[in-house]
């Protein structure tokens, strides 16, 4: 709209101040060359921050966020970020070849993650819209004695059935195993064991498997064995989670563990 008059020129006056580095249109040029700058930083800032926020919201309804792996999206963004210092900084070459591998980029990862884009994600994530969002029970000391009954209910179904141990375990599970709507137990672990359901599930998992890996029965079995037994679907996400609970690795915690033993003996 800036440009209007320019658009309206004639072809000879366009050609002569485009002959001209942009003559009487200079000013014009470098608002908008800094205001497509800040657009293009802003994007990318937001887009960024959006995709951490969806990040977390996955690991408050999941337990096993490793299958759902964005790291392609947050790349993808970083693309968009090239593109655009390539249109502003370098040459048309630069430009169409990075545009050229963006393209392949999505395309190649837009077949592979299709299922990112289905309803079954949407509704997850208003789940989570919703069970952030203030319930107005627990106002009142009946809505807190509500939450504490889950509360016990939960510690009580992890002790006794250690659904933990399911791999896939996720929040609308538990909840329909606990009789209580998915938003409520996700307060209810949110408030009361102050974790996201994720570290929460996780952190069972790991305690199981410091409890196991002890028994004198289970010596002949492997770290890993032991550690799908609780319910992990992969080394990485094992050795991942229990460095962020010990601050050690499964081999070397164990290690500490017979030590103490020994001494203790």
């Amino acid at each position: 709209m800036v440009l209007a008059n320019f658009f309206l020129l004639p072809v000879a006056e366009k050609i002569r101040v485009y002959e001209n580095q942009g003559a009487d249109y200079t000013s014009i040029l470098k608002i908008i060359h800094f205001a497509v700058i800040a657009f293009g930083v802003t994007y990318i800032a937001l887009s960024l921050l959006l995709l951490k926020e969806h990040r977390r919201k996955i690991s408050d309804q999941l337990s096993y966020v490793e299958k759902i792996n964005l790291n392609w999206l947050n790349i993808l963004i970083i693309g968009m970020g090239e593109i655009w210092m390539s249109v502003l900084v370098g040459n048309d070459t630069t430009t169409f070849a990075c545009l050229a591998l963006f393209i392949l980029y999505t395309g190649y990862f837009g077949v592979k993650k299709v299922g990112i884009f289905t309803n079954k994600l949407e509704v997850q994530a208003q789940q989570y819209e919703e069970a952030t969002s203030p319930v107005e029970y627990q106002k009142s000391a009946k809505g807190e004695l509500l939450l504490s009954e889950v509360h016990l209910e939960l510690l009580k179904l992890m002790d006794q059935k250690k659904l933990f141990k399911d791999p896939e375990l996720s929040l609308d599970t538990l909840a329909t195993q606990l009789n209580v709507h998915p938003n409520s137990l996700s307060q209810v672990i949110n408030t009361l064991q102050q974790k996201i359901f994720y570290d929460y599930i996780n952190e069972l998992r790991i305690n199981e498997f410091k409890t196991n890996a002890l028994l004198p029965e289970n010596q002949r079995f492997t770290l890993l064995s032991l550690a799908y037994e609780v319910g992990f679907n992969s080394k990485t996400s094992f050795n991942r989670n229990f460095k962020k609970i010990t601050g050690l690795s499964p081999t070397a915690y164990l290690k500490q563990q017979h030590v103490q033993l020994q001494a203790a003996i």
